[in-house]
């Protein structure tokens, strides 16, 4: 059996439930997708959570930074002392075109949902939704956390601690779509699943002058390019091993003229690493780096190094529990394990506090020859996972209070 085929559990109540309300939950991921907001920004996002949530009787509560809920459904007979088991579910957008052709393609210039926040979102939703309307089948309490501005460094995960979104939870669970696999496929790892992710932003300064004289000047160009080309070997050697970092540059702005020397150039870096000792040492590799590069040029620097999020470490026994749940819903040959990204994601905020587990979603239609990347112009997702991703998380809440 494939998670992608009708359930072979005869008429469950969320088999029954899918049917009736999957087309509405697609409805609403498209809205969003259609109508993106950017990190700190997600207040028309928040309301129509908010509302969907009230229809169906769940209490919830806006953080404080006016962005994001924490929404509670109880169980029908709740446990004595049962610590709440939260699911979180990122909502903001990122600052990009959306350059589909789709009748829900984005209608905000410069601002796209190419990574997946409206269907984590959604299943989120879905997910509450679910067990506010059969609250005899919610073992234990359940809170999800409609988390603001995932983009931003360091995270909106820390806006959630702040107003106590993890209080009285005993685990959390975060899931996020997966391109690179088919619908229906499942990808569990005990251990890192991400990288630390932080950005770094140097500053060059010099008198400027004429493309004509560059030795009279500091010639601030040529000083940046060496800075993109040597920097990451330069602070890869002095580690252990060169693969415990990668520093890639997304942005250099100076200079207005062919013939102008800037005066001022800045230049913007992502810096990884999947190991947690690399990642409280970089901020001074980094400095180091640059200031040998720099030095004897004839040009002023500052380095502004903003340590981000460190790598999500999924908890071993709350991935076994999502593990059975997975088998026990689709079958096992759904599974795979799920590689360590250099990828980043403030999650790991969360599964620092408690135990928690971080799933890849499979979203890749197999009818489409072409796998695009998270944060492609052009990134879509096969929509039945959302349906998938509600059955995998019911089954999970299940399983976790079965325990």
């Amino acid at each position: 059996m494939t998670a992608t085929d009708s359930a072979a559990h005869g008429d469950r109540p969320i088999d029954s439930w899918l049917a009736e309300h999957l087309e509405g939950l697609i409805a609403f991921r498209r809205q969003l997708h259609a109508h993106p907001e950017l990190s700190g920004e997600e207040y028309a996002t928040t309301e129509s959570i908010s509302e969907r949530l009230s229809l169906a009787g769940v209490p919830t509560r806006r953080l404080t930074v006016g962005t994001g809920l924490i929404a509670d459904v109880l169980p029908h007979r709740p446990r004595s002392g049962s610590s709440a088991l939260a699911i979180r579910a990122d909502i903001d957008a990122l600052a990009m075109d959306d350059e589909k052709e789709v009748p829900y393609r984005s209608q905000v210039s410069g601002v796209a949902h190419a990574c997946g926040h409206d269907v984590h979102t959604t299943i989120g939703l879905g997910t509450a939704l679910y067990f506010a309307h059969h609250p005899d089948e919610l073992p234990g309490p359940l809170r999800v956390l409609f988390q603001p501005a995932e983009e931003r460094v360091p995270g909106g995960a820390l806006d959630v601690l702040h107003d106590g979104g993890l209080d009285d939870v005993g685990a959390v669970l975060g899931l996020h779509c997966e391109p690179k696999m088919p619908v229906g496929a499942i990808g569990l790892r005990s251990g890192a699943i991400s990288s630390a992710a932080d950005m770094v932003c140097i500053h060059l300064h010099g008198p400027g002058g004429h493309t004509a004289r560059p030795e009279l000047t500091a010639d601030l160009i040529t000083i940046g390019a060496h800075i993109v080309a040597d920097l990451p070997a330069l602070v890869a050697s002095r580690l252990a091993d060169a693969a415990q970092v990668r520093i890639v540059f997304g942005s250099i702005q100076g200079g207005d003229a062919a013939n102008v020397i800037p005066a001022k150039l800045e230049l913007r870096a992502a810096v990884r690493s999947p190991i947690a000792e690399v990642w409280e040492r970089l901020p001074r590799l980094v400095t180091d780096a640059v200031d040998s590069i720099v030095e004897g040029t004839g040009a002023t620097h500052e380095v502004d190094y903003t340590h981000g999020v460190p790598a999500v470490v999924n908890d071993a026994e709350v991935t076994d529990t999502v593990r059975r749940a997975a088998c026990d819903e689709f079958g096992e040959d759904v599974l795979y394990e799920a590689l360590q990204s250099w990828g980043g994601d403030d999650f790991s905020w969360l599964s620092r506090e408690v135990p928690g587990s971080y799933i890849r979603l499979g979203v890749h239609d197999p009818a489409m020859t072409q796998q695009l990347d998270l944060h492609a112009g052009r990134f879509d997702v096969d929509e039945r996972a959302i349906g998938l991703g509600v059955r995998l998380l019911v089954a999970t809440v299940r399983e976790h209070f079965a325990e």
